[in-house]
């Protein structure tokens, strides 16, 4: 640390110039965030100060968390549900996992989970001592639902099922894994951090939240398609009284128990979050959305013109390519399997999917 302090003009001459060396999201095509919407740089601006890890100190703070989860909750055709604001999917997906856990007590646990789960899986499964089984995936990079049974024993505390998976775009059956659950009587976490703000403005969505009762419990994140600040998440689970298990004491704070992994826990991420659906209605994400879809329509006809064949039909916004050429001056990314990913987020509009064709026709030139 500085023995005098910085001017202040030099201080932000230099973070001005760090934040030059980031990459602007003009070019870049890879990342399922997106800048704030201008209602969310606004909100978070004005609630910059506020702890939602010591509530009492911030009740209108509170208030809008609350909002925040009985909006998702409804959204997921579950007014009531019980929920709270995350750092993002990560951190949800550790405290489903946590209850889960907490509601089946035995000596060997473990959770079933499709090949195509987010790496925060592997995360909670090593924090919170669990087997994790891996079903594979079928020739649409969904969970094979005919090998997930095999995989189930009494010792099986969770299920997972992806809405709009990290690589591929797609929605595991979800349905189907929801009979299966209640039929072996496991708690099943359905992980829609991405597809859980873009397959509900859909005009044919299908099936994947509180509607079917085998869903235990669901994690979306507003920073992503919710076009939030970040971080903005949120874990809902199908009964409130579930987040008790995970409570400990906080004897000197406004509150006496808590049952948040984190302690200090920003509230103008959760304004900003709030502030957009308010903002934007259902009228409004179905319009951002509908773009979206429709520019993922348009790079997969583009680049199939160009012969580099999609690697799946994408059920949201995430299109995949056997492509291993890049033009130069963009940022996508590649899976696994080695195919061209890229999603089509708000900021990626018609004109940059255009320009991106451009170029990419220029390589073949």
């Amino acid at each position: 640390m500085r023995e005098v302090g910085c001017p202040e003009e030099d201080l932000f001459s230099f973070l001005s110039s760090k934040r030059r060396e980031d990459l602007g999201y003009r070019n870049i095509l890879s990342s399922m965030c997106t800048p704030p919407h201008p209602v969310a740089a606004r909100a978070h601006a004005i609630f910059l100060e506020t702890n939602l890890g010591d509530p009492g100190l911030f009740p209108g703070t509170a208030a809008l968390e609350d909002l925040l989860v009985r909006r998702l909750g409804t959204l997921m055709h579950h007014a009531d549900a019980g929920g709270y604001a995350t750092s993002g999917g990560t951190e949800s997906n550790i405290q489903a996992l946590r209850i889960a856990k907490r509601q089946k007590s035995v000596k060997s646990p473990n959770v079933v989970i499709p090949a195509s789960s987010h790496f925060s899986f592997t995360k909670a499964c090593d924090i919170l001592g669990l087997e994790m089984r891996t079903v594979p995936l079928d020739a649409e990079f969904r969970m094979d639902t005919e090998a997930v049974d095999g995989f189930i024993d009494n010792n099986t505390v969770a299920l997972v099922g992806v809405v709009g998976t990290t690589e591929y775009g797609v929605v595991d059956p979800i349905a189907r894994l929801a009979e299966i659950a209640l039929d072996r009587d496991v708690f099943l976490h359905v992980d829609a951090a991405f597809g859980g703000m873009v397959v509900p403005f859909l005009d044919s969505p299908v099936p994947f939240d509180f509607r079917l009762p085998g869903v235990s419990s669901i994690s979306i994140d507003p920073h992503k398609m919710g076009m939030s600040t970040i971080p903005a998440g949120c874990l809902l689970t199908r009964n409130p009284d579930w987040f008790a298990c995970l409570n400990v004491d906080t004897p000197y704070l406004t509150v006496k128990r808590e049952c948040t992994l984190a302690g200090t826990r920003p509230g103008a991420s959760v304004a900003a979050a709030v502030a957009v659906l308010e903002y934007l209605g259902m009228d409004g994400m179905r319009a951002v959305v509908a773009g979206c879809m429709e520019n993922t329509r348009r790079l997969i006809e583009g680049m199939e013109t160009f012969g580099y064949p999609r690697a799946v039909t994408p059920d949201v916004n995430v299109a995949t390519f056997s492509c291993d050429r890049m033009p130069p001056g963009w940022r996508v990314s590649t899976t696994r399997n080695g195919h061209m990913r890229i999603v089509c987020m708000p900021h990626v509009t018609r004109d940059v999917v255009e320009r991106f064709l451009v170029d990419m026709g220029d390589i073949d030139a």
